[in-house]
């Protein structure tokens, strides 16, 4: 767990792209900063999870600014199904 409480996911995990659409979703201001620090994943690696989340799960997320806009989860995932899965 990240000092947040963020379930934590090895490298390679497609949770770890679900943890970083969830804090997109819950974070009052996500930046790639304050979704590092959130999730405690690598400031370096947003950008390229976004990316995978847009191309592999078709969420559409926008950016305005440094902030991230969560538009849409999609037709794949569903928020209450990613949410409870990281929950345990």
């Amino acid at each position: 767990m990240s000092e947040s409480g963020v379930p934590q996911y090895p490298k390679g995990d497609a949770r770890r792209l679900f943890v970083v659409l969830a804090s997109i979703d819950y974070l009052e201001r996500p930046t790639i900063t304050s979704i590092a620090a959130f999730t405690g994943h690598n400031k370096g690696t947003i950008d390229a999870d976004v990316a995978k989340l847009r191309d592999q799960f078709g969420v559409q997320i926008d950016r305005d600014g440094a902030v991230f806009i969560l538009r849409s989860w999609g037709d794949v995932l569903k928020k209450a199904g990613v949410k409870k899965h990281l929950m345990g």
